[in-house]
């Protein structure tokens, strides 16, 4: 009995390893076809602030490669960050600043050289015909004001504080959010009376809102760095976006929403 009993849990165990071998060959997801095609989901968590320009190009990146499909994630860097630190599955992390990569590369979950793809600073955007009657930073340090921020552990929110430290004011926002377009939105609702959110944000925005220039912009540039994650589901796919998103195609459609390429 003993003897009948071990050949049935070998053959058991036999069934089951030939089952996973089968499951892994069955998937070729993550894996290049043999004429260099790429095929399956390419899972992207993307900036907030790049929202547009990344649905654009998504759609161009699916059009160059038949069968395969982008999904992206979009939040700000910092949550973004957290997420994939924590587990969350996906194939490429572009953030709005070097230092939300690096909390990612510190976990080992980035192990791929990052390559800045294009920069961002900072502009006020107010309701269409300005009824806060804003002319500058120096309105954010005003008692009174509604203006937004955003959270200042995610880029927008970094570089605001860098801004008001360069111009010596103190601001007094009546609300922090987690991600530029989320304070964009404030000034779209009319909600506030200004927001700091980047330049694309405002160009994006069209004539719902209005853009005010400031000097200390200049010293507060965001880089947004791209890589392909070291766990990538599909490590084929993410590595075939992150060379679309440098190209010279890609480079196109930045500019013309106002990001500076390098």
């Amino acid at each position: 009995m003993k003897t009948i009993r071990a050949l049935a849990l070998t053959a058991a165990a036999l069934t089951v390893t030939a089952g996973l071998v089968g499951c892994g060959s069955d998937d070729n997801s993550s894996k290049p076809a043999a004429d260099g095609r790429i095929s399956g989901t390419v899972t992207v968590f993307a900036a907030a602030s790049l929202t547009d320009t990344f649905n654009q190009l998504g759609h161009d990146f699916e059009a160059a490669h038949p069968g395969v499909k982008v999904v992206f994630s979009y939040g700000g860097s910092s949550a973004l960050a957290q997420q994939i630190n924590q587990g969350a599955p996906a194939d490429v992390f572009a953030s709005a600043a070097p230092a939300n990569m690096k909390q990612v590369v510190d976990t080992g979950e980035i192990t791929a050289p990052q390559a800045t793809f294009v920069s961002n600073r900072l502009e006020i955007a107010v309701p269409k015909g300005n009824p806060g009657h804003i002319t500058g930073l120096a309105d954010f340090g005003k008692a009174g004001s509604r203006t937004a921020l955003c959270a200042e552990q995610v880029p927008c929110g970094a570089a605001a504080t860098q801004v008001f430290q360069i111009a010596g004011i103190t601001p007094q926002p009546v609300t922090r959010e987690q991600d530029v377009k989320a304070a964009l939105t404030k000034v779209t609702l009319d909600e506030v009376d200004a927001a700091l959110v980047y330049r694309t944000d405002v160009q994006a925005a069209g004539d719902k809102v209005q853009g005010i220039d400031f000097p200390e912009s200049a010293k507060a540039i965001n880089t947004y760095p791209i890589a392909p994650l070291a766990k990538a589901p599909n490590a084929a796919g993410a590595a075939a976006f992150v060379d679309f998103i440098k190209g010279d195609q890609a480079k196109k459609v930045f500019a013309a929403a106002g990001f500076d390429t390098p």
